[in-house]
């Protein structure tokens, strides 16, 4: 039996990457693991990879996609409809070096980083806190640091620039806020929410940038199951059992922007849940 037997994980992006990592590692400790991707044929692979690596069954694939919130309503109904208890879930998929509008007009990187696990996570709330104690992790960056503020009317335009690294850094730190503002909504409930930096990672977040900058770029990054460690460290440690709503980076607690506040962090949380209808 493994130290996560009994217990039920959920991942977004988990079909690739530091999902994908993150996934395996749970499943090989002994978790019910479901991971949530767009694509179905790749999730089926990344399903039929992770129980080949660890022998452990209880692998399943669920349709997410972040950049539309339809999708996202369904794939938390689909998920509640197993009747399964939610012991964590973990924000992880994301976006970056890719511009445009989200299916329902939101700037893309705000809208599959931020607003579609909002979405997510507030719809499988309730599940959550019926299994507590449980956690969500949410995957976001020191790249967070980079945003001075949240320019909400951008947040329904294009993204701006060649590269979107402003918008990217501004997702970011929506997820750090978001961490936090979810933390006070569910004190008392079982339920504590951690916010982590994967550190610099080489996977599928880049594939948007041209090929020849990719290689350059992700060289010298970390492997996806070194990127990885931060989110299994905090979906499962004990010592961070009764810790909630901070930031974590390698493993350890780190300081997040003087920006995120609990102010803007209200305001976020208010005009996100005006924008999904949560």
């Amino acid at each position: 039996m493994g130290a996560e037997s009994g217990r039920t994980f959920l991942v977004t992006g988990g079909n690739t990457g530091i999902g994908l990592a993150t996934a395996t590692e749970l499943a090989r400790r002994g978790g019910r693991v479901y991971i949530a991707s767009r694509s179905e044929a790749k999730g089926s692979d990344a399903v039929a990879s992770i129980v080949a690596a660890t022998g452990n069954a209880e692998v399943s694939y669920l349709p997410l996609d972040l950049a539309d919130l339809g999708s996202v309503r369904a794939c938390a109904d689909e998920f509640l409809a197993t009747g399964q208890p939610l012991h964590a879930l973990i924000n992880n998929a994301g976006v970056a070096g890719r511009g445009g509008l989200t299916r329902d007009g939101f700037e893309m990187l705000f809208g599959v980083n931020h607003l579609g696990h909002f979405a997510l996570t507030t719809a499988l709330a309730g599940r959550l806190a019926e299994s507590a104690p449980a956690r969500v992790v949410t995957v976001a960056s020191d790249s967070h640091y980079q945003a001075k503020t949240i320019d909400f009317t951008a947040l329904r335009r294009r993204t701006r620039g060649i590269t979107g690294l402003h918008a990217y850094a501004v997702s970011k730190l929506c997820n750090v806020l978001f961490s936090q503002e979810l933390a006070r909504r569910l004190e008392g409930q079982g339920v504590t929410t951690y916010a982590v930096h994967p550190g610099v990672v080489a996977s599928d977040i880049w594939r948007q940038v041209p090929r020849p900058v990719r290689g350059i770029m992700t060289a010298r990054m970390r492997t996806t199951e070194q990127g990885a460690q931060t989110s299994v460290y905090c979906t499962t440690a004990a010592e961070v059992a009764g810790q909630t709503g901070l930031f974590y980076d390698d493993c350890k607690l780190r300081e997040a922007s003087s920006v995120a506040s609990p102010g803007l962090g209200k305001i976020l949380w208010e005009r996100s849940e005006a924008w999904t209808g949560a």
